[in-house]
Parts: structure tokens; C-alpha cells; sequence
């Protein structure tokens, strides 16, 4: 165990920072970074504020309640004792600094910047003098499972956890960097992925990661350093996938033929959404990256199809995916039950999968999907209060959760709390996906009262968004230019506000919008027609120019396709972006009973409860709530869908 550690000299980031970088590719198309964006938002304000104020806070004190942090102090001889809970618990403090990074840059916290010192510390005390870092093995080498391996990497493959651990540590450790400028926590994460590289290779050893996220990882270190070497590595981890001789290539089961961990074919041969949710949509995000930065149109094709998949056949309508709690895993085409298993920690990694595929594209179907995810299947994982959480999202709850993972209310913390930590690192970066542009356009994604500093073709347009969304539908723009400037403003008309909840068959609504949107530029509407989901408004800006957008947020009635069973013959209810559930705290005598009628009419109301909500009530008085919302009252039933009467 080492007792010390020299910090790697400075020297170093100066040396690679320095170096003459090659020309490299990237996305075509580049978000606004969040630090250009403040939000002024009633909606995403409380939550960022919240988190910023409670989760982080809540998360890192969780840590050092239950040793995570102290496993760190441990593993570098600041302090005597033992190892403390599971292999991947490095994780979980990797990633709540990373939430914490985004935060500081937000609103600088001179208290929080010194925290995150003393934790970096600690961890640059527990790296062994290769780089070496996970912390169960440096405390206790000789008492290991065969989870984690008797040996480095033997488990790599499997359940280890040592490529991910430090893979999140990587995003954290830019992170910091990028929030601070300092080098401390990038050091650490290069020193590491060095040894990494000079274990792995095609001509060294072989190994695809267990749980991908290592190699997300790896791509934020080649865009931050510019060094190759990482990208590299990135694409040999996903590379190696379907090629192990440890699996039984007949079996039935994805835990014997590696479909668990993605890994039962090569990644460009994949077609469809199998095993692990959150292990294979941090692949697929990885994929994408790759396919960015090196042009691989194979790892494009391949993700393309599986999206494909996903959206068509294993969508929940509450944007969640993973439908088996046996594995936390994908279930076969069409298997969507209300018991549903939804790992919080998927609609996040979906969220990241459909911000790069439009990054790629363009194409505004996933900004739709990125969107019913987010304000529904990930917004529900996290209290109001934002300390408590949901691992499972289900679409159904009669009261019992046999299998005590947070099914029935939100709980404090988990043994496994990957979720918990994953929240905190995403809220803060939420406003990173209401803007892109490319070249001479602009890409509205996300409406959300906000004042954005934007370069278009390296001039600067700045933006200020209005909005009540997602309860009203009025968007206004007004650009602010330091002259006339040409560029194309592109506005996302969502698919809801077209008559598509989602883009597939997957479902469907049985009562069509007859509402338009309306776009209008100084108060005169104009039409232009849609592109790959977007309304371009290509001028010459002027200042002060206002562009307001209306769209259709009605109450609709959705119905899935023919094939999904279990919810055959029902009926789900949504408003604009929101998928709304029905609570027994506000139908005394249940819900799980109820039907809803294809001519029922809803009231909406906004309500100031639950953090302020707008409310349906239906003529024959059933009450429905945002599904997000649920769970903050009284124990009782909960649903979704609905037996319907046509």
C-alpha cells in the first residue's frame, strides 16, 4: 500500500497541452455549452438549485456515511481500516465531483472548490505509484471474490468494475479541470489511463469491458489533451467486443452467451437493444463518439439500427428503457410491462445516446426522445426535496415491492447508488442540451426561459428565451445582434405538437391535434415548412427582432401498438411533453380499476402543489398528476395506463 503521492509535475499537462495537434473531426454539429446559458427558468431553476443546494451535499455526506470516501483515505494510508462496501462504489464519488464540477461553474462555491481539493487529495493518495486505482484491491489484495478478481483485470470482462470505475473519473477529472482549471484530478486520471494504455492494445492484452464507460471516458481525455492514444483505446475496448472465448455462443441465456455486457457480437454487427440497459446505452453513447471523432460510418450504421429498435419495439412511454428486472435489462421486442424495471441510471445514459445521434444528424427525432425521457422516465428518479430517489421507474404500483429497490416510494439511498449519483452529476447539465449550432445555424432544442451567448460562424447572437413550457406553449426568442447578422435560426417542432408521441408506431394518439403550431417573426406569421423536424428561419438578424412560437399543448389520449401485451386495450393520457399517472392520493378508492373513455374531457389547472404542477381532472372526477410528480404523498396505488372505452 503506498502511504504517499507525488502529485505529476505540471510540467506535463504543459507539455501535451503544447504539443502541435493534428486536425481532428468531431461532431458536425456542437451543443452551446451550459456556461453560455443561464437559465432563468421557474421549472429547471428549483431543480438545478436544488441539487446544487441538496443532492450534492446529501450525495457526498452518503459517501462518507458509508465509507466510500473513507475507502479512499484507507487505500493511501491516510487512515487505518478496512474496505467498505462494493467493488464500484468508487464510482458513485467520481461521479457526484463531476456534478459538483458543473456546479462550481454555475456559482462558484469557495467552500464546495475546497471540498473537491481535499477529496482529490485523498484520491491521489490512494492511486498506486503505476497508476493503479480501486481502492478494494489496494486495501485488500488477498481477501478479493472472484467478482473483482485475484488479479488486475482478470475480471475486466466480467463484473470487475475496475475500466469503469476509472472511466467515470475520467469525465470527472475534465470536468474539474474544465471548471477550475486546475490539473490535480486531470493528473490522476492521466497517470491512470496511461498505465491503461500500456496494458491494452493489439498487441498487448485483450479485454472488453464489463460495464462500459470507460471508453466515454477515454474520448473526453482525447478532446481535452489531444492526445490519439486515448481515442484509440476507446475504439480498441469497443472493438473487442463479440470476440471472447468465454461465453457459449448457443445459449439461450444472455449471462452465457454475453449478451448481458454487449458483447455476444462485434458492435458493428448489433441490430438490436440487448441485455444490460444502462452497460449497452453507455456503449452505444461511446460508439457515437468514436464514430464522430474518427468517421467510422460502420459504428453510425450500427447505432442507427439499434435505435431503431429501441424506439420501435422497447420504449416505455415514459421515455424509460430496460424492461426486466432480471438483469436490469432490455426485454424482447415488445415487452413493456407496467412492472416495469426503468433504472433511473438508463434514462440518463438515453438521454446522453440521443443528444450525440442528433449531434450526428441533425434530426429532431431525437431531441423527441431525449425529451420524453427527460421530463418524465429521468425527472421521476429524484424527490422534489431532491434527497430521495428511485432506482426502478414502474408504470404501476399496487402497494408491494418484493424486491426492494425503491419500487414503492423514493428512498434515502441505495447499497448500489449508482442512480443517486448519476442525478447529481446530470441536473447541473441540463442546460447543455436546449442549443446547437453548425456553421451559420442555430438549433432551439429545448425550451426554457434562459439569456444564451451563442457564436455563429465567430460572432456573437445572443438569445433571450421566454417561456412557460412545459405547461404553456408560447416560446418567444428575441435575438440580440451587435449588427445584422445572416444565420438560420432552427426551431425543434416537437412530435407531440405533429401528432407523433414518439417516432415509430410504437404508439399512437387516438385523438389528433387540429391545432397548429404557429411560428411568427415581429409579429408576422410566416411559413416555411419543416426540415428534419425543425422550422428553419433563415434571415438577416437585426436587433431586437422577436420570434414567437406557439404550439399545440392539448390533453391527448395514447394508445401502443397491437403488439405490446400486457397494456393491449389501454390508455395512457399526456399533455404537451408530460405523461400524466393517476394517484390514489387524489382517487381515494384506487386507480388500478379505473377506465378512461376515448370522449372523456380533462380540465387542466395549474396547481401550486408538488412544486407547482398543472392538473387534470376529468368530467366523471378522476385526478391525474405529472407522472414525474408521483410518490410524494401518502403511500398508495399508482397508474398509467388505463383500461379503455372506446
Amino acid at each position: 500500500m503506498k502511504k504517499y503521492f507525488y502529485c505529476l509535475p505540471i510540467l506535463l499537462f504543459i507539455l501535451f497541452s503544447c504539443q502541435e495537434k493534428e486536425e481532428t473531426k468531431d461532431y458536425p454539429i456542437l451543443p452551446v455549452d451550459r456556461n453560455n446559458i443561464e437559465l432563468i427558468d421557474s421549472f429547471w431553476n428549483s431543480r438545478i438549485e436544488t441539487n446544487t443546494e441538496v443532492t450534492i451535499p446529501y450525495c457526498f455526506n452518503k459517501c462518507e456515511e458509508t465509507h466510500r470516501i473513507a475507502n479512499f483515505e484507507v487505500a493511501g494510508g491516510l487512515i487505518e481500516g478496512t474496505h467498505f462496501g462494493k467493488r464500484y462504489n468508487d464510482s458513485d464519488v467520481y461521479k457526484i465531483m463531476e456534478g459538483a464540477a458543473y456546479s462550481l461553474q454555475q456559482n462558484y462555491d469557495p467552500e464546495l472548490d475546497k471540498y473537491l481539493d481535499d477529496l482529490i487529495s485523498k484520491i491521489a493518495a490512494a492511486q498506486e505509484d503505476d497508476g493503479y486505482l480501486y481502492t478494494i484491491r489496494t486495501i485488500k489484495p488477498d481477501s478479493l471474490t472472484e467478482y473483482e478478481g485475484f488479479e488486475r483485470w482478470e475480471k475486466v470482462r466480467m463484473h470487475s468494475h475496475e475500466l469503469y470505475n476509472v472511466g467515470h473519473m475520467y469525465e470527472a477529472a475534465v470536468a474539474h479541470y474544465q471548471a477550475t482549471g486546475k490539473t490535480t484530478f486531470l493528473n490522476i486520471a492521466l497517470k491512470n489511463a496511461e498505465l491503461i494504455a500500456s496494458v491494452y492494445g493489439p498487441d498487448k492484452r485483450h479485454d472488453a469491458p464489463g460495464h462500459q464507460e470507460i471508453e466515454i471516458g477515454l474520448a473526453k481525455l482525447y478532446r481535452v489533451t489531444g492526445d490519439k492514444k486515448y481515442l484509440d483505446l476507446a475504439k480498441f475496448f469497443l472493438d473487442e467486443r463479440g470476440k471472447s472465448d468465454i461465453r457459449d455462443y448457443n445459449s439461450e441465456s444472455i449471462w452465457e452467451n454475453g449478451a448481458y455486457w454487449q458483447d455476444h457480437k462485434p458492435v458493428v454487427e448489433q441490430d438490436e437493444a440487448v441485455g444490460h440497459a444502462v452497460r449497452a446505452v453507455y456503449m452505444y453513447s461511446a460508439m457515437a463518439d468514436v464514430a464522430a471523432l474518427t468517421g467510422d460510418e460502420k459504428y453510425l450504421e450500427a447505432i442507427k439500427k439499434i435505435w431503431e429498435n429501441v424506439v420501435s419495439k422497447k420504449y416505455y412511454i415514459t421515455g424509460g428503457i430496460g424492461a426486466e428486472y432480471d438483469g436490469e435489462a432490455f426485454g424482447d421486442n415488445y415487452e413493456l410491462p407496467n412492472r416495469a424495471y426503468n433504472e433511473t441510471c438508463a434514462a440518463i445514459a438515453n438521454v446522453f445516446w440521443n443528444h450525440r445521434m442528433f449531434l450526428m444528424t441533425g434530426e429532431s427525432k431525437y431531441i423527441d426522445v431525449l425529451e420524453r425521457t427527460l421530463y418524465n422516465g429521468m425527472l421521476s428518479g429524484i424527490s422534489l426535496e431532491g434527497n430521495t430517489f428511485f432506482y426502478p421507474n414502474v408504470l404501476e404500483f399496487d402497494g408491494h415491492d418484493p424486491f426492494n429497490q425503491g419500487a414503492t416510494s423514493r428512498k434515502p439511498w441505495f447499497d448500489c447508488s449508482c442512480c443517486p449519483s448519476n442525478i447529481a452529476r446530470f441536473i447541473p447539465a441540463v442546460p447543455g442540451y436546449l442549443y446547437a449550432v453548425k456553421d451559420n445555424q442555430i438549433y432551439a432544442n429545448l425550451f426554457a426561459s434562459n439569456k444564451a451567448e451563442l457564436s455563429v460562424n465567430d460572432k456573437f447572437v445572443y438569445i433571450i428565451q421566454e417561456t412557460k413550457y412545459p405547461w404553456e406553449g408560447t416560446v418567444n426568442f428575441e435575438v440580440q445582434v451587435e449588427k445584422p447578422t445572416q444565420f438560420t435560426l432552427n426551431l425543434r417542432i416537437p412530435g407531440w405538437a405533429l401528432n407523433q408521441p414518439v417516432p415509430s408506431d410504437l404508439y399512437t394518439y387516438i385523438n389528433e391535434t387540429a391545432k397548429q403550431y404557429v411560428v411568427k417573426v415581429n409579429g408576422e406569421v410566416i411559413s416555411t415548412g419543416i426540415k428534419n423536424g425543425y422550422f428553419p428561419i433563415q434571415r438577416k438578424w437585426e436587433q431586437g427582432d422577436v420570434v414567437e412560437l406557439e404550439l399545440p399543448i392539448q390533453i391527448k389520449k395514447v394508445i401502443p401498438h397491437k403488439n405490446v401485451k400486457e397494456i393491449a386495450g389501454k390508455v395512457a393520457v399526456e399533455r404537451g411533453p408530460v405523461v400524466y399517472c393517476a394517484e390514489q392520493a387524489d382517487n381515494p378508492d384506487g386507480v388500478l380499476h379505473l377506465s378512461v373513455s376515448d370522449n372523456e374531457n380533462f380540465k387542466p389547472e395549474f396547481v401550486n402543489e408538488l412544486k407547482g404542477i398543472v392538473k387534470l381532472t376529468s368530467e366523471s372526477g378522476l385526478t391525474l398528476i405529472p407522472y414525474y410528480a408521483w410518490s410524494h404523498r401518502e403511500p398508495g396505488e399508482m397508474e398509467v395506463w388505463f383500461k379503455r372505452e372506446e
